[in-house]
């Protein structure tokens, strides 16, 4: 029967039956080898079939496999026969075990849970089923819609006994259902894995209220785990996830991330879960609005919860949670504010993770750059926050260093962005200074840090001679060591044009400027001042100061850094002849900064790119002397007699034995340097002699004497022995007719001839093995041939011996690319010959490893030849074809170098290359070749110009603008460039070259850019968008229009056209009053590339920027602002006001015990008088008449509304919880829902009146016939004992302690005495109640206290010292301040309105006496509360005397006074 035969009578068999017949089945496979299946129930014969499916599919995926290594043809001809036979025995077992399975589970859905208690093994047949038949979309959504179906099937309760509200073990009932439930998510998670497209077709409703059950407090843990994978792998759009909060599911989310490490699976898998939901719902509110000011689908309960995990430092969650609101914040940063969420991350910074550090202080940077965003940050409070482990460090111990190297790093990332150092030059540069100041502090660890923060922060690079410098020994002595003289290069490369300063020295000068006005220098001379600082410290900080005067007069302008340059202190200490120390200080200072500048140039590593020394330096006569010394020396030991030159061969041992470890070196150099450059004595000793042909015995390959030596530092005198041989014999005619005659260079030859594979030998054994070359000194044969390369000579015996026939073949050997890379840069190839062609053998490699390497050397060859323009040129325009794309990019980024040169540049033009086949690559090498007249004509003819033009106008001038700001962004990161990354961005150091910056560098570009018209646009949008705020994508257009119009600018012939449009007025206004800080640092650069052109830097000055100036008159192309603190400074912000998350206010609690409850979980969140807070709560839970209390679905309400607004740490939220005998499930869900509605959308006949107290309502629960019946009453709330006198509740803050546990008459007396009193003055008087210099005065409850003289200022005459009273009003008096600050009050304008002492129940104790007696021992706790209130503003006092005579006579006298005063008034 055929497959289509077999799908037929499958489908044939109608939906309506429960099941299948064996009959049924066996008859479908008739025509398969099936005799397993005969005898068998349907159900078990669909387990065979599935296990028989899996195991052919495994062979059918290991067969693919082996089809893709390519195997011999007869080989896959058998494993593509194997492959038709597996395809006729899957098909109709696939269709066979999902048409079962579709008739069996989705024909009747009832029968799901009787199948399921029957075969609890059954989803797993189910997921292998699916792993098979993946591919097929009807598969897989009905599958998904079956597992649905079975989730609302178990989503039904079980069972209609009822169990008690407090969390037990299920019964079996529940955890066969809990079971059941755990392997229909299993199933249908994988089916939303392998399937997208079910994701977007399922009823994400029907989803969710199917997995709801699964996610209360009745299901397991493993349940709730299993629930929030589904969900993240269902909600997949943004709607899905506004169904998620509709349905008030995110409280799950909260009562899972409140519980402890036992539940760490349901917590990872919750936290995955949110996300998810941040990947999906975010949006933005406003088009092009930017970062932070989108919209997270997380609610502000969920936000509260990440954030308690995230300030618990010992939570192994945490660091997922601190990243996930970093990325919170970047999106929808009024959410994280609103949370409380920035505190968290402000305090992660100092405190937290320190490799997260950075990333964390990034996000906040990014947010600071826009004004929309930067409201959320408290101006001199949150960053400078980041700073305390570097300005608290005093004291700390050795213990702190690393969180000092961690601060350090902090502050390295924010002084190196723009909107970072604009920030903390806020207020004067307050945070600056303090970081100087810490140089200040007498910790020599801090201050090591510190240094080295500094030298990071100004790239300055430390050699190894800085070590010499810091530890005090002389530098003069530093790398005068004995040196080989080496031989020079007659070659002179190009001049190239003088470097101007790249982007990174542009902003570390102005960085310098800025620290230097903070006082760096400063701060840098008072560590030298001090006797006892570490000499080794103070030496580095003099380093410091040496550098920072060398960046100053580098890149600073003349007139700053004159002023640096003077060092005005330091020449003070100095010259103070009446302080000795400070003198000796000063003078030595100044002698090791003089000491540094004179040795520096010698010390620095610098690469010789040519070996010609100048003619009229100051080395020239001494140069003149030794080679008038190394001539005489040269004669005299060429006119040696015979016996002397005999003897000195004998004496090299070379004739006496084969060990060259015992042969004269000395005496073999000086022949070779002597006698040897007479022909006559090579002769005598080469061909008459046995000497030379013994000594060159020691060199022959197949002898394995010198090719079998080690590589090591001792035998490198052989190599160079041997070249300077070679280079001898070479020198006449003897020496090279012994060259000929001997076996040396045939054996050479005849050993490329082993690394053939068509002779048979093998390539491990030969003398240039990988092995042999990397070990031993057989690499010199391969040097001997670049230095017989070097001179016409040596060129004739390579072409006699075939010496470049086997240079030919070896850069086609496979896996001995090592060879070629060595022979190439020892050959010459200043002449046309054979060297070239084995050059251009190697540069057409099919090795993709040889060509990149060949190709580099070719551009060195460029650089350091100047006769090698015309052919390497035409070279490396050849590589531009190549098929490997790096290749291309290595040729185009050489060719971009050597086209700095004007002659090589007109050179490669004239050459007129093809580069459109390499796209964006070729572009820099184009913009090379627009800068010359004959190059823009060029280009111009073959449409290039016109169609970069438009792509520039439209799409490339944003690109260049990331290309940019990524380059910095790297350059400025903690670990700096690495030379990877040099090689990833399309410039090194200077800004990329821009295609409108090109154009301006010749006549007809400039042309071409008047009469598109695109510069006058260019200025009009300038103009208009220079202080746009909003639209970031107006922000992104301004800043590439400013880098284009600053290119142009940067060109003689550009900078008319910035005149014309009088465009330099704009940018520096941008520049100073920009919102947008980076649009700020854009102008800073534009305005240094304007200034690259003297024409440009004289318009500049006119307008308050300075350019920086080389000692030869040459702009470096860095400019900064006369007035640098207008340039950095930012206006000051206001923090936007929180508002609550709720529509009203909630109402007041009826009963007393719970109102009593729901205050002491308020108080929990007070560090002051949380304990006592606790104690209340147990003693509550305690009380038989309260069991309902913390049942009661109001008190539940409120008590997670205040866990979802205020903050609460992770224990005490934990512990709030816990506190409730309340399932969380989809009863109470309802239940909480119908209560927040119930109490938020009252009718107008339960709305309080003015005065009127506030009402509660309690929701009272009644069960009958399973359902829920919500009745509701009104009660009154007791309000604050002091509420009344709070008339203006938004310049009031209260603070309340309950139970404290001092004195009541002694906390009373105290208070009183600060009634009344200014906040700072009650600071003050109680401070000196407890230094006793002030005492409290006892007016009432003064039994039994004696008299103190400090009572009389107080009109009284008894009078303590309560500490301990005093110590709990200053913590309720600090909390009070705290509040009121978080309501953004003027702190200083506070006094304490009104301070309410009531006396607590007695705590009953006993106390042990004598003789078995036991005596109460009670307490007199208390409660207090504070109301702070700012002063209100003065009513001027009324000038009329008719307004003060209408006040009663005498209204505040005693009746002494008013009688006097009756007297007065009769006899007048």
């Amino acid at each position: 029967m055929s497959e289509t035969a077999t799908r037929r009578s499958v489908e044939d068999v109608p939906l309506g039956s429960s099941h299948l017949s064996s009959t049924t089945v066996v008859e479908e496979l008739n025509g398969y080898d099936f005799p397993e299946l005969e005898g068998k129930e349907p159900q078990a014969q669909v387990e065979y079939l599935t296990h028989e499916l899996e195991v052919e599919n495994r062979i059918k995926d290991g067969a693919e496999n082996l089809l893709e290594l390519h195997p011999n043809v007869s080989r896959r001809d058998v494993v593509v026969l194997r492959l038709i036979k597996l395809a006729n025995t899957i098909g109709p077992s696939r269709n066979i075990s999902s048409t079962y399975y579709e008739k069996s589970s989705l024909g009747q859905t009832e029968v799901l849970p009787r199948m399921h208690r029957e075969n609890a093994g059954h989803s797993l047949s189910v997921i292998i089923v699916y792993n098979c038949c993946s591919d097929d979309f009807r598969t897989a959504m009905t599958l998904a819609t079956t597992q649905i179906a079975r989730l609302v099937v178990h989503s039904r309760p079980v069972s209609t006994t009822p169990r008690s509200p407090r969390l037990g073990p299920l019964s079996a009932e529940e955890q066969e259902s809990d079971t059941s439930r755990i392997e229909a998510m299993d199933t249908l998670v994988s089916v939303l894995k392998r399937n997208t497209r079910v994701r977007y077709e399922i009823d994400v409703v029907e989803l969710l209220k199917a997995v709801q059950p699964a996610l209360s407090d009745t299901a397991s843990k493993e349940s709730r785990t299993s629930a929030y994978r589904l969900l993240r792998y269902a909600l997949v759009e943004a709607e899905a996830v506004e169904r998620f909060h509709e349905l008030q599911l995110d409280w799950y989310l909260v009562r899972s991330l409140a519980k402890d490490n036992k539940y760490h699976l349901e917590k990872e898998q919750a936290l995955l879960l949110i996300r998810a939901m941040v990947n999906i719902g975010n949006s933005i509110l406003e088009r092009h609005a930017g970062a932070g000011c989108g919209s997270v689908a997380v609610s502000e309960r969920v936000m509260r919860a990440m954030i308690a995990i995230a300030e618990q430092p010992e939570d192994p969650f945490r660091g997922i949670c601190l990243v996930t609101l970093t990325e919170i914040l970047l999106i929808d940063s009024e959410l994280i504010y609103r949370a409380g969420g920035i505190r968290v991350l402000i305090q992660a910074i100092s405190d937290g993770p320190p490799e997260l550090g950075p990333l964390f202080v990034s996000a906040f940077l990014y947010i600071i750059d826009a004004p929309r965003t930067r409201v959320y940050i408290r101006p001199d409070v949150d960053l400078e926050n980041a700073l305390s482990g570097i300005t608290d460090a005093y004291g700390k111990g050795e213990d702190n260093i690393d969180k000092v190297k961690a601060c350090a790093k902090i502050v390295q990332v924010i002084l190196r962005t723009w909107s970072g150092l604009m920030y903390l030059c806020m207020n004067d540069m307050k945070a600056i200074r303090a970081t100087i100041d810490t140089l200040r502090i007498p910790s020599l660890t801090t201050r090591e840090v510190v240094l080295d923060m500094f030298f990071e922060l100004l790239n300055i690079k430390t050699p190894d001679w800085y070590k010499t410098f810091i530890s005090g020994r002389r530098l003069t002595l530093y790398g005068r060591g004995r040196s080989n003289p080496v031989k020079q290069s007659t070659h002179e490369p190009p001049p190239k044009p003088p470097e101007k300063l790249n982007l990174t020295d542009q902003y570390t000068g102005l960085l310098l400027l800025v620290l230097v006005k903070a006082g760096l220098l400063d701060a840098l001379t008072a560590m030298l001042e001090e006797s006892v600082s570490d000499p080794a410290l103070a030496r580095k900080a003099t380093l410091l100061i040496a550098e920072v005067l060398e960046i100053a007069n580098r890149v600073l302008p003349l007139s700053e850094a004159s002023k640096i340059q003077a060092l005005p202190k330091l020449f003070t200490l100095a010259a103070d002849y009446t302080n000795g120390p400070n003198r000796i200080m000063g003078t030595t200072a100044l002698s090791s900064l003089d000491s540094f500048n004179r040795n520096k140039t010698r010390l620095q590593h610098i690469t010789q790119s040519s070996g010609r020394p100048r003619a009229n330096s100051v080395e020239d006569a001494v140069r003149r002397n030794q080679r008038q010394v190394e001539q005489n020396k040269l004669n005299f030991s060429m006119q040696i007699d015979d016996k002397t030159f005999q003897n000195l061969l004998i004496e090299t041992q070379v004739t006496l034995t084969r060990d060259q470890t015992q042969w004269n070196y000395e005496i073999l150099m000086d022949l070779l340097e002597g006698p040897l450059l007479n022909p006559k004595r090579v002769e005598e000793a080469f061909r008459v002699a046995k000497w030379g042909k013994k000594l060159m015995t020691f060199f022959h390959p197949f002898n394995h004497r010198f090719c079998d030596l080690p590589k090591t530092k001792t035998n490198q005198k052989w190599v160079h022995y041997l070249g300077s041989l070679l280079v001898t014999l070479l020198k006449c005619s003897e020496g090279r007719r012994f060259l000929i005659e001997d076996v040396f260079l045939v054996q050479t030859v005849d050993c490329f001839a082993q690394l053939d594979p068509s002779n048979g030998g093998s390539s491990s054994d030969a003398v240039f093995s990988r092995k042999r070359v990397q070990t031993t000194l057989t690499y010199a044969y391969l040097e001997m041939i670049g230095i017989l390369s070097k001179y016409p000579e040596g060129v004739e015996l390579l072409e006699r011996f075939h010496f470049f026939t086997a240079l030919y073949h070896l850069s086609e050997l496979s896996g001995r690319d090592d060879l070629i890379k060595q022979v190439v840069p020892t050959i010459d190839y200043s002449t046309d010959g054979h060297a070239r062609v084995v050059l251009a053998k190697a540069l057409t490699s099919r090795f993709t490893d040889v060509r990149l390497y060949a190709t580099e050397y070719l551009g060195q060859v460029l650089q350091t030849s100047p006769k090698a323009c015309s052919w390497g040129l035409r070279m490396l325009l050849t590589q531009l074809y190549d098929p490997e794309l790096d290749v291309c990019e290595l040729a185009i980024r050489i060719l971009e170098e050597a086209c700095e040169a004007p002659e090589l540049l007109d050179l490669a033009v004239e050459m007129q290359p093809t580069l459109d086949h390499l796209g964006e690559i070729g572009d820099p090498l184009l913009l090379k070749f627009m800068s010359t007249s004959i190059g823009f004509e060029y280009l111009h003819s073959t449409d290039y110009i016109e169609r970069e033009m438009n792509a520039w106008f439209h799409e490339r001038n944003a690109h260049y603008v990331v290309q940019i700001e990524v380059y910095l962004s790297k350059a400025f990161s903690p670990g700096g460039l690495e030379d990877d990354d040099l090689l990833q961005v399309a410039f090194e150091g200077t800004a990329p070259p821009h295609f409108y910056g090109a154009m301006a560098k010749t006549e007809m570009g400039c042309q071409v850019l008047t009469e598109k018209g695109h510069f006058a646009e260019f200025a009009h949008f300038i103009r208009q968008h220079g202080l746009e705020s909003g639209d970031f994508d107006l922000i992104l257009k301004l800043k590439s229009v400013l880098w284009a119009v600053g290119n142009i600018g940067a060109t003689d012939r550009g900078l008319p056209f910035m005149e014309e449009e009088d465009l330099i007025p704009s940018i520096t206004q941008i520049a100073r009053e920009s919102p947008i800080l980076s649009v700020r640092g854009t102008c800073f650069f534009v305005l240094g590339l304007i200034s690259s052109t003297i024409p440009g830097a004289e318009v500049l000055s006119d307008y308050g920027w300075e350019a920086t100036i080389s000692p030869l008159g040459v702009p470096t192309g860095l400019a900064t602002p006369v007035d640098v603190d207008e340039f950095v400074s930012i206006a000051p912000w206001d923090n936007p006001s929180l508002r609550d998350g709720l529509e009203g206010r909630l109402p007041p609690l009826s009963n007393q015990m719970q109102r009593d409850a729901l205050t002491a979980i308020y108080n929990l969140g007070n560090n002051v008088i949380a304990n006592a807070a606790s104690r209340t709560l147990v003693r509550l839970k305690s009380r038989p008449e309260a069991r309902s209390t913390f049942t009661s679905i109001p008190l539940y309400f409120q008590a997670l509304h205040t866990i979802s607004t205020q903050r609460y740490r992770l224990p005490v939220r934990r512990y709030i919880l816990e506190l409730f005998d309340i399932r969380l499930d989809a009863g109470t869900i309802t239940a909480l829902s119908a209560y927040r509605h119930a109490a938020l959308g009252q009718p107008a006949s339960m709305r309080r009146d003015k005065g009127q107290r506030p009402l509660t309502m309690i929701r009272t629960i009644q069960i009958s016939d399973g359902e829920e019946v919500n009745t509701f009453k009104e009660q009154t709330m007791v309000r604050y004992a002091s509420a009344h006198l709070a008339t203006n509740p938004e310049k009031s803050a209260r603070a309340r302690g309950e139970y404290l546990r001092t004195h009541f008459k002694n906390m009373r007396e105290v208070a009183a005495a600060v009634s009344g009193m200014k906040l700072a003055k009650a600071y003050t008087y109680l401070g000196d109640v407890q230094e006793h210099k002030q005492v409290v005065p006892f007016r009432r409850f003064n039994g039994g206290v004696g008299r103190a003289s400090q009572a009389k200022q107080f009109g009284a005459t008894q009078g303590r010292w309560p500490e301990k009273s005093v110590k709990f009003l200053l913590r309720l008096l600090k909390n009070a301040e705290s509040n009121a600050d978080a309501k953004h009050l003027e702190l200083e304008d506070l006094f304490v309105k009104n301070i309410v002492v009531q006396q607590a129940p007695k705590t009953r104790r006993r106390t042990y006496r004598a003789h078995g007696r036991i005596n109460p021992y009670q307490g007199s706790p208390c409660h207090v509360e504070i109301v702070l209130t700012a002063i209100d503003t003065e009513i001027e006092r009324a000038k009329d005397k008719d307004d003060v005579t209408s006040k009663r006579i005498g209204e505040g006298l005693n009746r002494r006074q008013q009688a006097r005063l009756r007297i007065e008034a009769a006899r007048a």
